[in-house]
């Protein structure tokens, strides 16, 4: 199990490292560190299957590949079986929040890596990732004429540039409750308290309140 663990990271690295600093490699080493803290707490859980989906679960992400080629070579690279492919590629499917319009996390491996990566969405790192990632697109701070949108389409949600503060009212606010797992839902508390706090002083540094 190891030596996969360790051949899928040699292979995932370089192309993380090409990605902006939102989804780079750092990301997946803390997305990583979330799931094994989740793991500890879910004895029935195949931490292989875990641990590679982590891994590769960005790989073939929409928003830097066009199909789904990395994911597949290096799966077929690592010498799983059939099952195994099916499974991590099943849990990657489930991770996405599509705009709200997510896959149900259908078995417990999916909703460690669901809740190990929406914990990196939030808290500090969350702000600095969603910042990092709005710069790179080229994206306002923040837009006062802009709604947030509730109710929006896979292609809505990916298809409009929206400022990078509307992007927590549209979905990192609302993370903490979405989250699936006991664990996950207890280190998802005082991450969702520091975004709260963040707006908040933002808010106030640009009323001229401070």
């Amino acid at each position: 199990m190891n030596d996969q663990i360790a051949k899928c990271e040699e292979l995932v690295m370089g192309i993380y490292n090409e990605m902006d600093a939102s989804h780079d490699f750092q990301h997946i080493e803390r997305v990583y560190q979330n799931a094994l803290a989740i793991i500890k707490t879910e004895p029935t859980a195949n931490e292989k299957i875990v641990l590679l989906a982590v891994l590769l679960h960005d790989v073939s992400d929409s928003k830097y590949a066009a199909d789904k080629s990395n994911e597949k070579r290096i799966l077929e690279e690592l010498y799983l079986t059939e099952e195994e492919i099916r499974h991590i590629e099943t849990v990657i499917a489930e991770v996405s929040f599509n705009g709200g319009n997510e896959l149900p996390a259908t078995t417990v491996e999916s909703k460690i890596v669901r809740d190990a990566d929406r914990l990196d969405a939030i808290g500090a790192v969350g702000i600095a990732r969603t910042f990092a990632y709005g710069g790179a697109k080229g994206r306002k701070l923040y837009d006062d004429n802009e709604e947030a949108r509730m109710d929006m389409s896979v292609e809505e949600y990916r298809s409009k540039s929206t400022a990078s503060v509307t992007h927590f009212y549209e979905k990192l606010l609302l993370l903490k409750d979405l989250m699936v797992t006991d664990k996950g839902r207890e280190m998802a508390q005082q991450r969702h308290g520091f975004m709260v706090q963040f707006l908040e002083q933002l808010k106030k540094e640009r009323d001229g309140i401070l």
